[in-house]
């Protein structure tokens, strides 16, 4: 048998019981080579976040943030490891690295501290689990992501370098695969030529894992989630979703173009260069059949309706009234790509261009600031984007009976639309 790649994000590792729970699917296994990339701890992320943001705060206590994260993360240790004194001691020597950080001032540039001690959470997941593989009798060991995903220095959404990536890839996994018969490494990590720890974008465990099957020819990628399969829907707002058991590769890239949140946007690309299937299977019910991605095409798809929530609509206009040109389209984009913001949706009419947004505040601010210099600008905000994959009008009604419609765009397997909820508005009973 060949290797299998496994993914397990933070909801499967929220707490002991999640801990465990993952080391008997990884015992069920009972694969010959298994590579394991985990993200980092229940909602550890965003409390790392908040600890980078109260360093950059003078009258915030980023020390007390850390310590309740360091907290939790030791009892869980001790929960599954009792006197663990070992490895309660490799965790404490990884989360200094953070300590140091915080005892100087901030850096200069926000990301490059923000992918330094985010990254930790990672870091300190899979240490944790590669423990508990041992401890339980399982032929594991850790592998530092860092040492084998190089990417560039775009800090907080850094490009991987594939060719020196796979290249170390294959050299380590296979040294480590000569003494152990389980790998555990992180998601979402790397690190820049000049050895700085860098991340792929918020969720990118799952393009890590995708860049571990790429460069091993994995047999089969397999991702555990808290869902049976890939929905049609998100089940948190809507009842009546249905599983697909089959996905082609081009049908999960368009999902996750349009914001599905079930895998991360540059998951697929890689794997379907190589023909590797994508499993997404359910860590709560690991026995279900949960959904394959493969080459297999077909046309028979349900209605797929995935939004995205917490948008910014951007007016903008020229200051003369004129026509908005081409001239005009430039200094915009250029605008936009310096400021590395992702649009959802565009459209240019005679007299203005309007794209839709992440409501990510502080690089809003910093671009409204430039384009404001040549143009008029206003804003709307907590708007959805709603996109409906192989629509009717049966869905279309139902899906914006208590929304506005600001714009749309229509092509013939897909619906977008930017639109504003009725406020009184209620989607699940």
């Amino acid at each position: 048998m060949g290797l299998k790649v496994y993914k397990f994000g933070g909801a499967s590792i929220k707490d002991a019981d999640g801990f465990k729970n993952v080391k008997q699917i990884v015992q069920a296994a009972k694969h010959n080579k298994l590579l394991i990339v985990v993200s980092a701890m229940g909602k550890t992320t965003n409390a790392l976040q908040e600890v980078v943001r109260d360093h950059f705060n003078p009258e915030k206590d980023s020390f007390s943030s850390l310590s309740t994260i360091k907290k939790d993360h030791l009892d869980t240790l001790n929960s599954l490891i009792p006197n663990s004194d070992k490895w309660q001691t490799e965790l404490l020597d990884t989360f200094v690295e953070i300590d140091w950080m915080l005892e100087d001032e901030p850096h200069e540039d926000f990301d490059f501290e923000y992918d330094q001690i985010v990254s930790v959470g990672e870091q300190v997941s899979s240490k944790m689990l590669n423990a508990l593989l041992q401890v339980s009798g399982m032929q594991s060991t850790w592998l530092d992501a860092r040492d084998v995903i190089l990417t560039d220095n775009t800090y907080r959404e850094a490009k991987v370098q594939w060719e020196e990536t796979e290249k170390r890839i294959k050299e380590k996994t296979s040294q480590l695969f000569e003494k152990a018969d389980i790998i555990v490494t992180q998601g979402f990590i790397g690190a820049s030529s000049e050895n700085f720890t860098t991340t792929l974008g918020r969720e990118g465990s799952d393009f890590s894992a995708s860049i571990f099957s790429y460069c091993l020819d994995a047999e089969g990628m397999y991702i555990w989630k808290d869902v049976p399969g890939v929905l049609t829907g998100d089940p948190r707002l809507f009842d009546n979703v249905t599983k697909l058991n089959n996905l082609s590769y081009r049908e999960a890239v368009e999902m996750t173009y349009y914001g599905a949140k079930v895998i991360h946007p540059k998951t697929i690309k890689p794997i379907q260069n190589k023909s590797i299937p994508l499993h997404v299977k359910s860590f709560l019910n690991p026995e279900g059949e949960g959904t394959v991605i493969n080459n297999t095409e077909t046309t028979a798809y349900p209605p797929i309706v995935v939004f995205e929530h917490n948008q910014t609509l951007l007016r903008i206009r020229t200051r003369d009234f004129s026509f908005v040109a081409e001239e005009h389209l430039k200094e915009i984009f250029e605008l936009i790509a310096d400021h590395r913001i992702k649009i959802k949706m565009m459209k240019n009419t005679a007299v203005s261009f309007l794209i839709s947004i992440d409501n990510d505040e502080t690089r809003i601010i910093n671009l409204l600031e430039k384009l404001q210099k040549s143009f008029n600008v206003t804003q709307e905000k907590d708007l959805e984007v709603l996109t409906i994959r192989h629509y009717n009008q049966e869905i279309i009604d139902s899906m914006t009976k208590e929304r506005i419609i600001l714009f749309e765009e229509k092509l013939p397997n897909t619906i977008q639309m930017v639109v504003k909820p009725i406020p009184t508005m209620k989607i699940k009973d």
